[in-house]
């Protein structure tokens, strides 16, 4: 059997008392450490938080291995029981759906045990998770490529009045352009997007677009280390949390709608000093 564990989102100790008894269990213990970051994972002496709770190895599963090499470990569940460690929730990343039907088509029995995610833990700023339109995730620009096909869905999203949550890029295990082409395999240094630079991209996707679907003015939520006990949360316009240091990652955005006063005294609490949000349409600020 394939067991799906989702972490949460803070430390080794946010495992559910059912994830923490499947993991037990299994011969083989699978971490996950591609679409996430593991802020509690291998320590310095090489031995991880995690393998002490668990009493147990684990491997790490990188880019390569999930991607491209994951059917040997849907090998291994055919014949005894697996776990594969996700941070947060399992059904956070589509890669781990894809990993479910995988296994549905080769006969491996899956278990999926969830935990908080960004999806919902996000709901700590204030603003009602009903009130969410689609979720957006904004890649890194390059000198070449400036995606802007998520702007449609912010539009909308606001034209509606609803919210928008900015998953924001992670670059892990990236081979270079250049030794892509030698065919040998070389990395980039790991990447994590900061609310700050997602904002910048935002504006400039604006300004070239111009179609006012935001601006500087527009009121927004930045979120660092959502669930972690250093947790950092912000509340302000665009140009306002530009100038924040949101300190380590991973960070994501939430780009305010229409928001209801119980939501802004919310938000209130997260405003910089001598700052305050007003009860107002927010779709045109």
């Amino acid at each position: 059997m394939l067991y799906l564990i989702g972490l949460g989102l803070g430390d080794e100790k946010d495992i559910t008392l059912r994830g923490l008894e499947a993991v037990k269990k299994c011969e083989k213990v699978y971490m996950e450490a591609y679409t996430s970051l593991l802020s509690f994972g291998l320590s310095t002496d090489g031995l991880s938080t995690l393998e002490k709770l668990y009493g147990k190895p684990i491997t790490v599963a990188d880019r390569e291995m999930v991607e491209e090499k994951v059917d040997s470990v849907l090998s291994e569940a055919t014949s005894f029981d697996v776990a594969f460690l996700v941070v947060g929730d399992p059904f956070g990343a589509t890669t781990h759906t894809d990993l479910v039907v995988r296994a549905k088509e080769l006969g491996v029995e899956v278990k999926v045990i969830h935990n908080a995610s960004v999806m919902n833990a996000v709901g700590i700023c204030g603003l009602q998770l009903y009130r969410y339109g689609e979720t957006i995730s904004i890649p890194f620009f390059t000198d070449t490529w400036k995606p802007d096909s998520f702007y449609e869905k912010i539009q909308r999203n606001r034209e509606l009045g609803l919210h928008t949550l900015c998953l924001l890029d992670i670059k892990v295990k990236e081979p270079t352009w250049e030794s892509l082409c030698r065919g040998k395999k070389l990395y980039e240094p790991p990447r994590f997007m900061t609310i700050n630079t997602a904002i910048e991209q935002l504006l400039e996707i604006e300004q070239n677009r111009g179609e006012s679907a935001y601006n500087e003015d527009t009121n927004c939520v930045g979120l660092a280390r959502l669930g972690s006990e250093d947790q950092k949360i912000v509340a302000g316009t665009m140009r306002q949390l530009l100038a924040v240091d949101f300190g380590a990652p991973l960070h994501c955005l939430v780009i305010v709608g229409t928001t209801h006063p119980i939501e802004e005294e919310m938000l209130n609490m997260y405003k910089l000093k001598g700052e305050s949000i007003d009860h107002k349409d927010h779709r045109t600020a």
